[in-house]
């Protein structure tokens, strides 16, 4: 009876570090992912009127030459 008691606090202690690795690995690996991610994903807007003034200058230097 001492024995399957042991046995079975064994497996449950295994099954319960190998859970314990696998969701520390599994945070790690989000952790590298997140650390990886460029820097463009957060999309920044374009702004128009920025755009606009240039095309607005280069309309106008254009027409002196």
């Amino acid at each position: 009876m001492i024995a399957i008691l042991h046995f079975v606090t064994l497996v449950v202690t295994t099954v319960f570090a190998g859970a314990t690795a696998v969701l520390f690995n599994w945070m790690l690996l989000r952790g590298a992912f997140h650390l990886m991610r460029p820097a463009t994903a957060r999309r920044i807007p374009v702004r128009s009127e920025l755009v606009r003034g240039t095309a607005r200058l280069t309309r106008a230097f254009a027409g002196q030459r």
